[in-house]
Order: C-alpha cells, then sequence, then structure tokens
C-alpha cells in the first residue's frame, strides 16, 4: 500500500520548473552529505529550502515555497517516528505513545536537530529577514520538515526513514526523553498551533473548598470548542490534567 501510495505521490511530485530568478544556487554535493542521501530532484530541494519570505506578495507563492513540502513532511515525519515507537515500546498505551512522539517531533525539537545538521546555510530566505528571523525556530523547523518531504519525494521512504533514525530517532535517548515530566500545556500549545493561528483556552468551570484547601476544574478550548476538563487543588495543576485530555482526545480524532 505504502509503495502504491508513494507511486502516485512521486507522479504528481511538484516540477522542477521554477520561476525566473528562483533557480539559485545549491551545492547538492554539500546538502546531499549533511542529508546522508544521494539527491536526484534538486528542484525539490530548493523548494524545500525557500521560505515563504521570498515570494511574499507573488501570486500562486505556494506552489514554489516549501509550505507544501513542510505539510506532507509533517506526515511522513508523524507516522516514522509513530512506526518507530510502536516496534520500540510494544507494551506501552496509546498515551505513553503519543507523549513521546509529541516530545520527538515538536517545533524546538525540529528547529535542533536542523541546527545539528547544519541546515541553516542552505535556507533561501528573504533579505528584509533579521538574523534572529533567519535562525528562529519555527523557520528551521519547516525547513526540516519540507526536507523529509524533498527526500520522500525524491528517493522514497527508506531513505527517509533512514534520515529520520539517523537525525531525530537514533540521536536521543528514548527512556530518558520518557522520563521528562511532560508540560502538557506547551505540547498542546504546540500541537494546536500547528492546525490552527489560536492558542488553547483555559476557564474555571469550578472553584470549591476553603482557601487553604482549593479544589479547581478547568476546561480547555480549541477553537471555541472543549476539547478537555481536569481537575486539582491549583489552577496550574488543573490546567496540566485538562490540556492532557485535549492531548488524548486530539490523538483518538487524528486516528
Amino acid at each position: 500500500m505504502i509503495d502504491w501510495i508513494r507511486g502516485l505521490l512521486t507522479r504528481r511530485a511538484p516540477s522542477t520548473s521554477e520561476p525566473d530568478g528562483l533557480q539559485g544556487d545549491l551545492d547538492p554535493v554539500a546538502l546531499s552529505t549533511i542529508l546522508g542521501c544521494r539527491i536526484d530532484n534538486q528542484g525539490l530541494y530548493r523548494q524545500a529550502l525557500r521560505h515563504r519570505s521570498v515570494l511574499r506578495g507573488r501570486p500562486g507563492a505556494h506552489m514554489h515555497t516549501n509550505e507544501r513540502l513542510e505539510y506532507l513532511g509533517d506526515a511522513v515525519l508523524g507516522f516514522l517516528v509513530a512506526e518507530h515507537l510502536y516496534a520500540e515500546y510494544p507494551d506501552k498505551d496509546e498515551g505513553f505513545l503519543t507523549r513521546l512522539r509529541a516530545k520527538l517531533v515538536n517545533g524546538r525539537a525540529l528547529a535542533q536537530r536542523a541546527r545539528e545538521i547544519e541546515l541553516a546555510p542552505f535556507l533561501l530566505v528573504s533579505d528584509s529577514l533579521s538574523h534572529e528571523q533567519r535562525g528562529s525556530d519555527s523557520i528551521l523547523a519547516d525547513a526540516f520538515e519540507a526536507i523529509i518531504g524533498a527526500i520522500y519525494l525524491d528517493q522514497g521512504m527508506d531513505s527517509a526513514r533512514a534520515f529520520i533514525e539517523r537525525t531525530v530517532l537514533n540521536h536521543m535517548d528514548l527512556d530518558q526523553l520518557a522520563r521528562v515530566k511532560d508540560n502538557f500545556k506547551s505540547i498542546l500549545l504546540e500541537t494546536v498551533q500547528a492546525e490552527s493561528p489560536h492558542q488553547p483556552k483555559y476557564t474555571i468551570v469550578a472553584e470549591t473548598g476553603p482557601s487553604h484547601e482549593k479544589h479547581f476544574v478547568v476546561a480547555v478550548h480549541v477553537d471555541g470548542e472543549e476539547f478537555g476538563r481536569g481537575e486539582g487543588r491549583s489552577k496550574k495543576g488543573a490546567e496540566q490534567h485538562a490540556a492532557r485530555e485535549a492531548l488524548a482526545r486530539l490523538s483518538r480524532r487524528d486516528s
């Protein structure tokens, strides 16, 4: 099935023809070295490295920036990480696997992986962006996912898997990462902002008990819809439990 889907995607892969002035210079040997895979379709990688700021205001810009490849790469990354964790932890439940995957593929983590392979010098961004903007987590993480999309279309699933294993999975001590205390509110924020411009909103539904022994019930809303409730002896604790419930619901919805 995967080979069949890849066949369809490959036949529909973006053309290497690019608008005038966008062909640019790409050192395929240097890029191939840091990616650890062969490069055949250089146009795919130029697109994967091209930030939308380069084409701001131009009609049809989305066809030539890295946004579409980022979308594809995000899906490939999520699937391959989930596949790896499923096999690595056969006795763990869905919640554990979901939380560990979130730690591996959130924006900060992917930006760090991009820095480690020194992807930044290859990025194509507008001269109007500041030095800080060029090296921001969002730009680096988006480019990293877009590169995964390019590798998948250019070299196939096995090459994408090898790249992800080398840069994301084998690079980390997964058992140690799993023991790191979860910040469910941060994970939920990053998960929601990947699909929506809005942030999760937390509302106190109930507050009971004397001042020295309060009990809070908090609801979290995503785009106006309640996605979870949590309880705790502090507002922050209740919010964390609500965020955890929301993540579980989002995971079930995506599944």
